[in-house]
């Protein structure tokens, strides 16, 4: 697998690896309540936006890769039926989000884990707050993008659908038989 120059590092520096631009779905800001409050329990400061946002980059897992710290990476959920949130236990610095479903080829990966990338991150994923999801959920103003949601959400589908055709599975988030890695943490709000 050839990828890019993207660096991915945790705030110490632990957990670190590379981030590849081909499998790259869209990139969005997410204001739902559940990745506020995952944000709030990381504790780290930066992770939400003046309108309380979050900015991932949707992608197929297999442009992950880890080259260190791979026994940092932890996982928690907001229950036995919600998504998976992995971060690096050493610094709880967020890594991605990925669905229960293993079939499902997604991450959002979370531009956290790339603040060393500098401006190479704009450059390979697009400008952030392009694609707006939830915004009613937003804790400030947050100017609507109807037509960048939708294209985001339609680009997410379409890579979707493209990595299930092509029969993708690779992620770095799951062993070879398609379990995660780490048993998440079900953590009560």
């Amino acid at each position: 697998m050839a990828l890019a120059a993207i660096p991915l590092r945790c705030r110490c520096g632990r957990v670190q690896g590379e981030v590849g631009t081909r499998g790259t779905y869209a990139r969005a800001t997410c204001y739902c309540n559940d990745c506020r409050a995952y944000a709030q329990w990381l504790g780290v400061p930066g992770l939400l936006d003046a309108a309380g946002g979050v900015d991932v980059v949707a992608m197929a897992p297999s442009q992950l890769r880890f080259t260190a710290g791979v026994d940092q990476v932890a996982c928690m959920s907001w229950s036995e039926r919600g998504i998976h949130r992995w971060y690096a236990a050493c610094c709880r610095t967020p890594l991605g989000n990925t669905p229960r479903d293993p079939s499902v080829h997604y991450v959002g990966l979370s531009t956290a884990c790339m603040e060393g990338a500098g401006a190479a991150v704009d450059t390979a994923f697009g400008p952030p707050r392009r694609c707006l999801v939830s915004t009613a959920s937003a804790t400030g103003p947050v100017r609507k993008r109807p037509l960048g949601t939708l294209w985001g959400i339609l680009r997410v589908a379409f890579g979707l659908v493209g990595a299930r055709l092509r029969g993708r599975r690779a992620s770095p988030f799951l062993d070879a038989s398609g379990h995660p890695i780490r048993t998440p943490e079900i953590v009560r709000r």
